[in-house]
């Protein structure tokens, strides 16, 4: 079982096409936590977006934290706040994906590393940004 993080949710929004093309490819629907859609929804700048929004969450299967989960969530915040600058809700999406023994695809590895039983997977390639296009040096300079 997979569950999606919000930044891959926002990848799949934004019509990422890499994004699209993975969750076309796969063989099951994955799911998403009840905090993510929440974290999608606060990003809604109009009653529109909002509705689009909501249209787009009703193929996906939402998943809330049990209390144990919570209760896990409450320990690994107090342990990993201030370590890695864990987030509340970034904390109860990890426990609820580790509580449903699924896989939490995202690229937000930075705070998610400090929960070593949480299962990860980045699950498609980001393309870099764009290099600056390199200026051509002046004559008589050294590039």
């Amino acid at each position: 079982m997979r569950l999606l993080d919000t930044d891959i949710m926002v990848d799949i929004q934004r019509g990422y096409q890499p994004a699209l093309d993975w969750l076309e490819s796969l063989d099951e629907a994955p799911g998403l936590p009840g905090f993510v859609v929440m974290e999608l929804m606060e990003g809604c700048r109009d009653k529109q977006e909002m509705t689009r929004l909501r249209k787009q969450l009703e193929s996906f299967q939402v998943y809330w934290p049990t209390d144990s989960d919570a209760n896990r969530a409450l320990l690994t915040f107090s342990q990993a706040r201030l370590s890695h600058n864990l987030g509340v809700l970034d904390a109860l999406i990890a426990e609820c994906a580790i509580g449903l023994q699924a896989f939490l695809c995202t690229f937000n590895m930075k705070h998610f590393k400090a929960i070593t039983r949480l299962q990860t997977e980045q699950p498609y390639v980001k393309n870099a940004p764009s290099a600056a296009p390199v200026q051509p040096s002046a004559e008589g300079e050294d590039p």
